[in-house]
């Protein structure tokens, strides 16, 4: 078990422990927020000796609930939420997951019923993996503890299929059969041979409650201030240094303007692109550092600084996971645990109230009209002009191009294909023959129904959020801020995603989110008077990685004598020759396109595939 806790150790670089019982081994590995005082270390037991918990996360509110089961007559030895969770269980069972408002990942093993109960977060922030065979269940926050318990490395090319599609791996399926993710709020409990899972919590939408919605547009803006206003608040209790990410961007900009109400000289972190001065927003950053009076840190780097952290990343994933402004998010994560070990964060926004670009195509499709029609009708001439993310125009063209085919298909084609980097056939089409031949088509399609399941041709918007709060957000925005925050042992916590904002937020109808003119249009009209007025007056533009220009340059190598080489390619037997050399003639010709996305995905894997299937 040591081995297993020692492989995630930048989770919990200040503590360890285990409890072994019979057949029954808990491990756990601390990172210090809160001050643990009187025997707050993990596994814990209570005074009985029959229950034991590790937990992995924050609980926002257990000081209200210790005091309520202080007053029912309960007697605590220690100042954690720990031990609250544990007495909630005592007490309530599992429907104590209900009363908990945080991030977590947590199991308890009831010794004289020798059961085991194990759960996860309503909205996914934290993982939680789950091996289970014949005659054993193991678990853990990292891919990496599983093997290091021998869990075997058996490749499930299903997962890997969609993986060449959206560039990660959507749960509960994960890179290895056999091991799944417990999925965003649910739980299983373990007795004997009997393995019983639930959903105990559910984004509650029900469409005809949001269109008859009884608050003025103004009341709902008052009571999503009201509701942001606690979530910050709840999440800036720690007893370590404490900050706040800086984008520029709204989401972040609303978060550090509430919380630097409750902070003085709030501490707030940024990173500029020196070289990429298309993506750097640093001079918005520095507007609302300005306005709010924080304590603003910029951490201008260079393509240079970003290259000499690939290597980092690469080596700490350990399922395929191939969006690469996980790079931005680890240097962000790793220069600003340099100075506090707390940081919130603006995530979840752009899922809850429609912020993406791709909500706009889905919205101007649903609603129809000439301009529509007239982008429609012009897909002969997106097909030939060039695209790029890289630049204002080409990046123009790349979404005409990918609306213009969303118009021709129903909702839910039309999600996947823009959640997508690569089509369903391009994905087989990469694969060798025998890997095709172990890409289940009906389990594949099984699982593209399950995370479609939402999308009617009748429904509205709302339905396309959920999709993406069940989909994108968990497996990969939430998978990205987790792993590469952890990486650098600090933790994130996202105010956005507090349960009674997004159960509010799925109240709303959809023109509060979004109209012709204005993507997540509450958020920016409720923030508007606490915000500089200039972030209003720019296009919002995510980063991208300078890829093309390391492919062709510096990580040239790698492709061409080293993970994408044909002997490579060919004695792996994973992917077909032809089809990896012919991306990498398109790579280096005079109109790669968006080509480095799908180079990247084979690199991460590639690299994956050395070290965990290979070492």
């Amino acid at each position: 078990m040591p081995a297993s806790t020692d492989a995630i150790i930048s989770r919990g670089p200040d503590s360890q422990g285990h409890y072994v019982y019979d057949n029954v081994g808990l491990g756990f590995r601390r990172l210090a927020i809160l001050d643990l005082s009187c025997d707050g270390n993990q596994p814990m037991t209570d005074e009985s000796g029959r229950y034991t918990i590790v937990f992995n996360g924050e609980i926002f509110n257990f000081r209200e609930l210790r005091q309520r089961l202080v007053r029912k007559g309960h007697q605590f030895h220690s100042q954690t939420d720990t031990e609250v969770i544990l007495r909630l269980y005592i007490t309530e069972g599992r429907s104590c997951l209900k009363k908990l408002n945080g991030f977590f990942a947590l199991a308890i093993y009831d010794k004289e019923e020798d059961s085991l109960f194990i759960a996860r977060d309503r909205m996914g922030v934290k993982p939680l993996l789950v091996y289970r065979d014949e005659d054993k269940l193991f678990f853990a926050s990292e891919m990496k503890s599983l093997l290091a318990l021998g869990v075997p490395r058996k490749m499930d090319y299903v997962a890997l299929s969609h993986y060449l599609q959206l560039n990660y791996i959507p749960g509960p399926a994960t890179i290895f059969k056999g091991v799944k993710k417990l999925l965003p709020g649910h739980y299983l409990y373990v007795k004997g041979q009997k393995v019983v899972g639930k959903a105990w919590y559910r984004i509650p939408y029900d469409p005809k409650k949001t269109q008859k919605n009884k608050l003025s547009y103004e009341q709902q803006q008052k009571k999503l201030l009201e509701l942001m206003d606690d979530a910050v608040a709840r999440r800036l209790v720690a007893d370590v240094p404490l900050g706040s990410f800086l984008s520029g961007g709204i989401d972040s900009s609303a978060i550090t303007a509430l919380a630097a109400r409750h902070t003085p000289h709030l501490n707030t972190f940024s990173i500029g692109f020196r070289d990429e001065p298309f993506f750097d927003e640093t001079k918005y950053a520095n507007l609302v550092a300005k306005m709010h009076q924080t304590n603003h840190t910029v951490f201008s780097l260079t393509n240079q600084d970003l290259y000499d952290h690939i290597f980092d990343v690469l080596e700490y994933i350990d399922e395929p996971f191939a969006d690469s402004s996980a790079l931005a998010v680890y240097i962000l994560s790793k220069r600003t645990r340099e100075k506090v070990t707390v940081a919130l964060s603006g995530d979840g926004a752009d899922e809850l109230f429609a912020g993406y670009n791709k909500h706009m195509g889905e919205f101007q499709i649903r609603q129809g009209g000439f301009k529509a029609e007239a982008v429609a009708g012009l897909d002969f001439l997106w097909d030939i002009l060039p695209k790029s993310r890289n630049s204002f125009f080409g990046n123009r063209i790349r979404q005409f191009q990918r609306f213009s085919r969303g118009m021709l298909s129903g909702p839910k084609d039309r999600y996947w294909d823009w959640a997508s980097f690569v089509s369903e056939r391009d994905a087989r089409n990469l694969l060798s023959p025998a890997s095709r031949r172990k890409v289940g088509k009906k389990l594949a399609e099984k699982r593209r129904r399950d995370i479609l399941q939402h999308l009617h041709a009748d429904g509205d918007l709302n339905e396309v959020l959920l999709t993406d709060m069940n989909l994108v957000l968990p497996n990969d925005m939430l998978t990205k801020v987790d792993m590469m925050s952890m990486a650098n042992s600090l933790e994130v916590r996202t105010p956005f995603l507090d349960y009674n904002v997004v159960n509010f937020a799925f109240s709303l109808p959809v023109e509060s989110k979004i109209n012709a003119n204005m993507k997540k249009r509450i958020v920016q009209d409720t923030f508007r008077p606490m915000l500089p007025e200039e972030l209003y007056k720019r296009p919002k533009h995510g980063f991208e990685v300078p890829l093309l220009k390391w492919f062709r340059n510096e990580l040239r190598p790698l492709i061409t004598d080293d993970l994408l080489s044909d002997d490579f390619i060919e004695s792996q037997g994973v992917f077909d020759v032809e089809a990896v050399r012919a991306l990498k003639a398109q790579l280096f010709s005079r109109n790669p396109g968006d080509i480095h996305a799908r180079i990247w995905a084979l690199i991460v894997f590639q690299h994956w595939w050395k070290k965990w299937m290979m070492g």
